[in-house]
């Protein structure tokens, strides 16, 4: 029998796909399943993602079939059929995303043989199994992305050489991914390239449909994205790379000469591209680093986040603060065939400073995992203690933060005591905002 999760750090796979579905512009999701279903789910990211919002027809507009009793014993697939239709008549979308729910899975209605018959008619539907027990909501990312490769994009004439496409943050369950992909995409363009993210806010689905156009992918994560981008290699053979998702100047710089090899770029241009932004970087840097020196703001640190923005959160406190990351811990039920992966990360890290690594769910748990690397002192004012500290994680963490009079700093989901807008850690100018983040919230009480 499984254990119970004191405060897990996700919802089910429907709840990722919802979540990464109204990410998507004029994309409307059709919930076949109860009526409870989306309204808590949204509840959940909305709240946790730093206030992400509902998007266009999410939220308490979510269409759905809400299946009754009559429909678990005779099955839904009228139910679902008419959904489709109405929601076509009702709702301007490009697209529509039917995604299933727990129920709707075990009676097994057949969700792709409805999708067909309107597809056939001319709806833009497709249909993707999202029932909660497959996974959790980083699986639902992963399934809806692999979804729509497979039954709504289409091969390319051509191949655009300059065009790549970017994934590897989840909506929602990466608080700033809307910043971050914005960052991102900047970067890449200082390289010549075009780029679609499919999530950002500038974007259209018309990046989605120009996806197999595109000379190559980019997967800013250990483990998500990774295996639709084998189902998108498979079925329009684009190779991907996967790239450590970069914060500051340091992780930057490598960020950029990594695709520039994998890509075949001018690695002079390159080269041109980094000295412009560091000098830019270091030049807004060196006046905060008068208070950074001046205060002495040195801190162990422990780092509490997802697979894919924990290590190079850390990274950037050893390699670029100084600071001394004793603990770094994945907090997102991550499968275990992508543990490797993220250990070696760490394995990497240049500071030589290696965190302790452990991957729990349990937020219960991790006081504990703590105070193993820092037993109490029991009243030995010569014992080693872990201070000054700062803790980096979830809405969740600043309890433990109190409790050991550490500061604290939200950068993981849940995350409901900031809003969330178009910041973001990644690249040059998200690490100056993370230092940014971290002194001004280190300065009351100095």
């Amino acid at each position: 029998m499984s254990t119970p999760i004191d405060h897990p750090r996700f919802t089910c796979a429907l709840g990722g796909a919802l979540s990464a579905i109204t990410s998507l512009p004029k994309a409307i999701p059709i919930i076949h399943g109860s009526g409870g279903c989306g309204g808590n789910l949204h509840m959940a990211h909305y709240a946790g993602s730093g206030f992400y919002g509902a998007g266009y027809c999410g939220g308490t507009s979510l269409p759905g079939s809400n299946i009754v009793e009559n429909e678990v014993v005779f099955g839904g697939s009228d139910r679902l059929s008419e959904q489709i239709r109405t929601t076509h008549e009702l709702m301007d979308g490009e697209l529509y995303v039917v995604v299933s729910a727990c129920m709707t899975d075990i009676i097994g209605d057949d969700i792709q043989s409805v999708v067909q018959e309107h597809r056939d008619n001319g709806i833009p539907v497709i249909g993707i199994e999202t029932g909660g027990f497959k996974g959790n909501s980083y699986k639902g990312y992963d399934l809806l992305l692999d979804g729509l490769f497979r039954h709504y994009l289409k091969p390319a004439a051509e191949i655009n050489t300059r065009l790549v496409n970017l994934w590897g943050l989840v909506p929602g369950q990466d608080p700033f991914f809307r910043g971050d992909l914005l960052e991102l995409k900047r970067l890449l363009g200082l390289l010549g390239l075009e780029v679609n993210t499919l999530f950002a806010p500038d974007e259209t689905l018309d990046n989605l449909r120009s996806a197999p156009a595109a000379a190559a992918n980019l997967v800013v994560s250990r483990a998500y994205g990774v295996d639709p981008a084998r189902t998108f290699e498979e079925r329009f053979a684009t190779p991907f790379k996967v790239v450590d998702l970069p914060v500051g100047a340091v992780a930057t710089a490598r960020f950029l000469r990594e695709v520039t090899a994998a890509l075949g770029l001018d690695p002079q241009a390159t080269e041109a591209v980094i000295a412009r932004e560091n000098d830019l970087y270091y030049r807004i840097f060196e006046r905060s680093s008068d208070l950074f020196t001046d205060v002495d703001m040195q801190f162990y640190a422990a780092v509490v986040g997802n697979a894919t923005t924990t290590l190079p959160i850390t990274r950037f406190l050893n390699e670029e603060l100084g600071w001394l990351t004793d603990l770094a811990v994945v907090s997102d039920g991550l499968d275990e065939q992508f543990h490797a992966a993220v250990i070696d990360g760490y394995d990497r890290l240049e500071s030589g400073y290696q965190p302790t690594i452990i991957f729990e769910t349990d937020a219960g748990q991790i006081p504990a995992h703590l105070a193993r690397l820092w037993p109490a002192t029991d009243g030995n004012r010569y014992a080693p203690i872990f201070s000054p500290a700062y803790i980096l994680g979830s809405t969740i963490e600043g309890e433990l933060a109190a409790n050991i009079g550490a500061r604290h700093l939200g950068i993981s989901f849940p995350l409901n005591n900031r809003v969330v807008m178009n910041k973001g850690y990644a690249g040059y100018r998200g690490g100056l905002s993370l230092a940014e983040d971290l002194m001004s919230f280190a300065i009351p009480g100095r």
